[in-house]
């Protein structure tokens, strides 16, 4: 997937509409750097006309050494002798005009054929998890959860990222983030069998963190008519352009809710320290048993965890069966970023919450992760998902089981 870079949003975003589906946008060459350190497979960087020309220069100089299999092409408002031999002296392979999108679409086509010819045309699939975060009860901050641990896989765009809210009736990703989507879930009903990574892409919107949202339907009653094929449909073509796709869910085992958990490789449960929600996490748990998903793969992170309301984390791990893997305390902090639309993470990297989540982060990617306007690291991440398809249980006793418990619900 290429990447684009230039330190002014509107021109990432127009430069994205000029570039393959797929197509990476951040504003900063660190950010670069962090984003190839994640992707070995990447062969075009396309730095936009408002990186200042000896920063470009300087990237075009490294990347020309250290990693010779990815082209650079510089997008320039001018296009002077000085700026086409210093482009030439750093190792650009293409300078096009701002304004010729023709040009830099062939430039990019150019540099994908250079790659294969060095690389071979087998190259690697990757194919990205999907992360799924729920809870059986409503209220527990299950979507500022989501939304916050999309952030920090996301790193600033070091690795490409997808928030999908699946809460189809009353989901709040969009308002959560101060988002306005003009597309949604509901304009791809009707594609189960037809939709692609082209038509996907136009229905997502782009956070100003790089984070690509695909936005729940304004109307609760369009739920019904997302069928469980068009939500799966949905996720795997995902998987094939992005590093994770992170899930926020309704709080029931519906029929939308189940098939993306069929999916999941990694399953964030969001409880409180209160008996209800404990009592309805516990049969949850339960119930994940049952059906098999996520063995092994399962996260519990609990929000609010105060100890002035008599539970301790202890008791909760002795109740639910399984280990505490992040705790995000009550604090106004928390509540004050969601109603700024700036999520705790990005907003306050050092607090307690933010570090409580990009550390579940790091323990989901198996890497070290950084929140937004930190240093990222540079390391490979070592997840390695496992195709839907290629699941062995996927028609076997476990598929029977959740064949019988849906017909039941």
């Amino acid at each position: 997937m290429p990447i684009v870079v230039d330190p002014e949003g509107p021109s990432v975003t127009a430069l994205l509409t000029a570039l393959p589906t797929g197509t990476q946008g951040v504003e900063s060459a660190d950010r670069v750097r962090a984003w190839l350190g994640q992707h070995h497979d990447e062969y075009v960087v396309v730095v936009g006309p408002h990186l200042p020309f000896a920063e470009a220069a300087a990237l075009c100089e490294e990347l020309r050494i250290s990693r010779p299999t990815v082209s650079v092409i510089l997008v320039r408002d001018q296009l002077d002798t000085e700026v086409l031999t210093g482009a030439m002296k750093a190792g650009a392979r293409d300078v096009v005009a701002t304004q010729d999108v023709a040009a830099l679409g062939a430039a990019v086509a150019r540099a994908h054929q250079l790659f294969v010819a060095l690389r071979g045309p087998g190259g690697a699939t990757q194919i990205g998890s999907v992360v799924t975060v729920f809870s059986p009860k409503g209220g527990v901050g299950k979507t500022t959860i989501a939304v916050n641990l999309a952030l920090a896989l996301n790193q600033g765009g070091a690795r490409r990222v997808c928030l999908v809210d699946l809460d189809l009736a009353f989901g709040d990703v969009a308002i959560t983030m101060q988002l306005f989507p003009s597309h949604s879930i509901e304009h791809a009903i009707g594609s189960e069998s037809t939709l692609d990574g082209d038509q996907l892409d136009a229905l997502l919107t782009r956070h100003v963190d790089s984070l690509m949202v695909l936005a729940a339907p304004a109307h609760p009653d369009v739920r019904e008519r997302v069928t469980p094929a068009l939500v799966s449909k949905v996720l795997r073509t995902l998987r094939e352009s992005f590093d994770y796709v992170v899930v926020d869910t309704a709080p029931a085992f519906d029929e939308q809710v189940l098939t993306a958990l069929d999916e999941t490789d990694e399953c964030v449960i969001v409880a409180t320290l209160d008996v209800p929600t404990l009592k309805n996490v516990k049969v949850a748990l339960e119930t994940l048993d049952l059906l098999d998903i996520a063995q092994g793969h399962r996260h519990l992170l609990l929000n609010r965890a105060d100890d002035a309301v008599g539970l301790s984390t202890e008791k909760v791990e002795a109740i639910l069966g399984m280990k505490v893997a992040a705790q995000v305390s009550t604090a106004i902090e928390i509540a004050a970023s969601t109603n700024s639309g700036t999520p705790i993470v990005a907003e306050r990297p050092s607090h307690q919450a933010s570090t409580a989540i990009c550390a579940l982060a790091a323990t989901i990617s198996g890497d070290t992760v950084a929140a937004p306007g930190e240093t990222p690291s540079l390391g490979v991440t070592t997840h390695a998902a496992t195709p839907p398809s290629a699941r062995p249980d996927a028609d076997g006793e476990a598929g029977k089981v959740r064949s019988r418990f849906r017909i039941r619900r």
